[in-house]
């Protein structure tokens, strides 16, 4: 019997490509291309300093010697317990942040109140509340330096004109921090309203009805069904005020530059001071280090708390 060759036995068939591999690779690709540059600018201004900053936290580096720089250990971190200015900058922080949270967001939740019932006007206060927000810190601060000047400062002309005396708002080392603390609330309120607004608005209004026909007054409303409705929209404001107080910079800068006394000193401003004014970036680096990680400790615990609470 004649054998059939091998190639005519094996009908050949022609590859075929995936189209579905392939429409893949393609938006792979593009999605990568557009990430690119935002990958890059991250990796250059923000993971890379931040490694030489660990780097640094560990060394005697002084910015106009930077070949002489040696390894110094943990001398930097023993030194910062030692430092009464660093000290000091912890204290005023946390201070600020103790108070600035619950008056910003309080502030920040009664104007949302304001503004959810109809009004013509709404929209008038909506954009008078969030200007400043969108303002630039630096100009928001030397405005009110000049508001708050102790010879010609509109708040004293106001308090001589009913009879009151003067007051050394940014002069005196006692008003101060709570001066920087009201600038500071006003100046990022509008923000929050303008979130606690959308989750009021989200919130519906049957509830509030079969709450009123069951007898509860407006306090009862607010308390049992306002407060529980808008505890998500109140944890991530929460969030997002703590951090943006603890990286209080620019108000002490402009206004106290850091006085008087270092009672405005903050954490941040001491890094920059020490780092750009003073050139020693090795110490400046160990107080980011150091600040970094009691930042990051504050915000895994009220992560853990959210969730307990919410699996409660």
């Amino acid at each position: 019997m004649n054998k059939i060759p091998l190639k005519e036995a094996r009908p050949v068939f022609p590859l075929k490509r995936d189209p579905a591999n392939k429409i893949r690779w393609r938006d792979n690709a593009v999605a990568y291309i557009f990430l690119g540059p935002a990958l890059l600018i991250l990796s250059v201004f923000l993971v890379i300093p931040s490694i030489m900053a660990v780097y640094y936290a560990f060394t005697d580096y002084y910015l106009l010697t930077p070949d002489l720089r040696k390894f110094v250990g943990f001398d930097n971190f023993i030194k910062l317990f030692k430092d009464p200015i660093f000290l000091k900058s912890l204290s005023n922080t946390l201070k600020f942040v103790v108070i600035v949270i619950p008056l910003q967001i309080g502030a920040a939740l009664g104007l949302a109140l304001l503004l959810n019932k109809k009004r013509k006007a709404n929209t008038f206060f909506k954009v008078a509340y969030f200007s400043p927000v969108v303002m630039s810190l630096v100009v928001i601060s030397v405005l009110w330096l000049y508001l708050l000047n102790p010879n010609e400062g509109m708040m004293n002309n106001v308090l001589t004109h009913f009879g009151l005396s003067p007051q050394p708002f940014l002069t005196s080392p006692k008003q101060a921090i709570f001066t920087i603390v009201v600038v500071s609330a006003w100046q990022g309120a509008g923000f929050q309203m303008l979130i606690f607004l959308a989750g009021l608005q989200n919130i519906p209004g049957d509830v509030y009805e079969a709450a009123q026909l069951d007898g509860m007054n407006k306090w009862q409303r607010f308390i049992y069904i306002t407060l529980p409705l808008l505890k998500p929209t109140s944890v991530f404001i929460f969030i997002t005020t703590l951090i943006s107080a603890f990286k209080l910079l620019v108000q002490p800068m402009v206004m106290t530059q850091g006085g008087p006394v270092n009672s405005t000193m903050t954490v941040v401003y001491y890094i920059y001071q020490t780092g750009f004014t003073d050139r020693m970036v090795g110490y400046a680096s160990s107080i980011a280090l150091l600040f970094g990680t009691i930042i990051g400790l504050v915000t895994l615990a009220q992560r853990k708390l959210v969730k307990e609470d919410e699996a409660e």
